[in-house]
């Protein structure tokens, strides 16, 4: 009788954590989310009539346009299309959509982000200085995240196909000069097979001998395990962007494991620019089970039409994973988080009276 009234409790738990609405206020830390891939819809909309884009003014029109259609096969190419540098024409523009870009985060459940953001990207159209875009991204989204409680630090995403190792280096300089102490990080994200990893070894050598910030990578993704180390080894990556050729290689699973090194999963995204084409056997579930630390993240729900939720929703229904491994993931994820240990473990203990929160008005986990 014990053993069936375990397997009632849990079944109900799964049919409450497979509801959206119940889901959507798990508390979530996210460590890999792309601002560009953030936008609200309606908000990007709003910006686009402003302007007088070329894009469609009926607004079911303009999501088809912006969007990679959400149960679409997988086509990069097509994916990439949807990524575009010109909506913005002043700086108030750009404020705009960074404030409200965070601001609807909470709407996903998001307790911590780690956002990125690639100044390069709002900046070249209009060749807008890429430090006072910086320190006004970081303005608005400071001032969108304290008006809802969200708590926020920003990584600086530089494009491995749009720069070169000098010229990061060179707008680094001059971004570090800004001493902005939310900026916590550096990606790099981009073309992985035709620019890869070791092109970059000055650049990140510097970062690391810097010390003022940690790195995450993007790598593995639609690329072999072999990027990953070379990563690790050269370009000092705290973390990695993706990941997913993990899985077809033991002794970078026991070498994550052993060094901490967390990999930024991404179930809808990987699907979607078909870099791991199903989604029901990604290699998230399997790696958690091997103990590699793993984390859940959205990358780019605007361009995805999708939100995180979704991804935690795919977690439960493909991967079984309990209320108790969603936990363990978001533990995960603060743990890879780039902030210094005094402020993890405040985060830490915050996160966790949320989740209690969320137990008990959703009759959780009891017992």
């Amino acid at each position: 009788m014990g053993g069936e009234k375990r397997v009632n409790t849990v079944s109900d738990e799964k049919k409450k954590l497979l509801q959206k609405t119940v889901m959507k206020n798990f508390p979530k830390i996210e460590v890999h989310r792309h601002l560009e891939g953030t936008f609200p819809v309606d908000k990007l909309h709003q910006l686009s009539l402003k302007n007088n884009l070329e894009r469609p003014s009926d607004f079911e029109a303009f999501k088809k346009e912006v969007q990679f259609p959400k149960d679409s096969s997988p086509d990069f190419l097509a994916f990439l299309t949807k990524f575009r540098n010109d909506w913005y024409r002043t700086f108030d523009d750009v404020y705009f959509i960074t404030y409200h870009s965070v601001k609807e985060l909470v709407q996903d459940g998001l307790y911590y982000c780690e956002l990125r953001f690639s100044p390069e990207h709002f900046a070249l159209e209009n060749d807008f200085d890429r430090c006072e875009i910086t320190k006004l991204i970081v303005e608005a989204g400071n001032k969108a995240a304290a008006e809802v409680g969200l708590k926020i630090r920003y990584l600086l995403t530089f494009n491995r196909s749009k720069q070169t190792s000098g010229e990061m280096i060179d707008l680094y300089n001059r971004l570090k000069a800004l001493q902005i102490p939310e900026i916590v990080g550096i990606d790099l994200a981009g073309d992985e097979i035709n620019f890869p990893p070791e092109q970059f070894r000055d650049f990140f050598g510097l970062v690391e001998s810097d010390g003022l910030y940690k790195s995450t990578i993007h790598a593995g993704e639609v690329s072999s395990s072999e990027q990953i180390w070379e990563a690790i080894r050269n370009l000092h990556a705290a973390r990695i962007g993706h990941g997913t050729s993990t899985i077809d290689d033991p002794s970078l699973q026991d070498f994550l494991k052993e060094k901490g090194i967390a990999l930024e999963l991404c179930i809808t995204s990987n699907y979607q620019t078909g870099s791991w084409e199903d989604e029901r056997n990604h290699p998230i579930g399997a790696l958690y089970r091997k103990g590699v630390p793993v984390t859940l993240n959205s990358d780019d729900p605007f361009i995805q039409n999708t939100d995180l939720t979704d991804d935690y929703i795919k977690a439960v229904e493909y991967f079984g994973f309990t209320l108790q491994d969603l936990i363990r993931l978001n533990l995960n994820a603060v743990e890879a988080s780039f902030l210094p240990k005094q402020e993890q473990d405040r985060l830490r203990e915050g996160y966790l009276q949320k989740v209690e929160a969320f137990k008990e008005q959703y009759s959780l986990g009891g017992g």
